[in-house]
């Protein structure tokens, strides 16, 4: 159950958090991993850590908001496997910001990286998630990194929300599309609640700063007791849903949104 064995998988974002514990639980269960980041050092070590346990990985450095960033990372896994399967859009900000406090520079920089990314992505993979899926059973497979601010409303940031809802119905969009087309790439997306990582301790200093403290301790607090299950969600619990959308045991799924938040949106 949710292999990947024989697969050639893209992260972007690959270096830490969501995007790193992917790569190890990917390369687990039979990927051959390329890790694409701008955090050079960190997404090396991720690499070093997957290839110390057995496993396969190549780390590229990736500039999301760049075409030329994306092909070269492209080059590169070509060079190196001959062809791609998985494409997960993962790399993403949080600007943690009222929107009426924000500059248009912070909102540029924010959708150059949450949506142009994904865009790019998407685009430039597909003749190579194609070119796959012609050779694959159940056909290629790419994973969104959505959120569940882009299924309901963010108190904190509605351009993040903005951001993310705009992924949301990407992945339903450009789902259609490759179906219309008979490409067999399935397009589906992740929406995780308040996660444990680096940028989910952004989200406590913001809900400390609007709330008018500087205690971020009681700030995660309340975002733990917000979530039904009683906890933040871990890196590990979002990886085991974006492997599974990257396996051929979703082979059904495509345009489907998969929220994995310990209960807060069916509050």
């Amino acid at each position: 159950m949710n292999r990947l064995d024989g697969k050639v998988a893209l992260i972007s974002g690959g270096a830490r958090g969501i995007g790193g514990e992917t790569a190890r639980l990917m390369a687990s269960v039979g990927a051959r991993v390329v890790v694409g980041d701008v955090l050079e050092d960190a997404g090396r070590r991720t690499v070093e850590a997957i290839t110390g346990a057995g496993g396969d990985a190549l780390f590229v450095p990736l500039d999301v908001t760049t075409e030329a960033g994306w092909k070269a990372a492209l080059d590169a896994a070509r060079a190196r496997y001959g062809r791609l399967d998985v494409l997960v859009n993962n790399a993403g900000i949080f600007l943690g910001r009222d929107f009426e406090e924000a500059s248009l520079e912070d909102w540029s920089r924010l959708v150059a990286v949450n949506m142009t990314g994904v865009f790019l992505g998407t685009k430039l993979c597909a003749p190579d998630l194609r070119a796959a899926a012609a050779t694959s059973p159940q056909g290629s497979a790419i994973v969104n990194l959505a959120s569940i601010a882009g299924l309901v409303g963010s108190q904190l940031d509605a351009l993040y929300s903005m951001t993310k809802g705009g992924v949301t119905l990407f992945t339903k969009s450009t789902a259609l599309a490759f179906a219309r087309k008979g490409d067999r790439i399935r397009v589906n997306s992740v929406h995780p609640g308040v996660i444990d990582t680096d940028m989910g301790a952004q989200t406590f200093v913001s809900r400390a700063r609007m709330a008018g403290s500087n205690d971020v301790g009681e700030a995660r607090q309340v975002s733990e007791r917000f979530h039904p299950m009683g906890r933040l969600g871990t890196a590990d619990d979002i990886a085991r849903a974006i492997v599974f959308l990257a396996s051929d045991d979703s082979a059904f799924m495509t345009g489907s949104s998969m929220v994995v938040d310990g209960g807060v949106t069916a509050q």
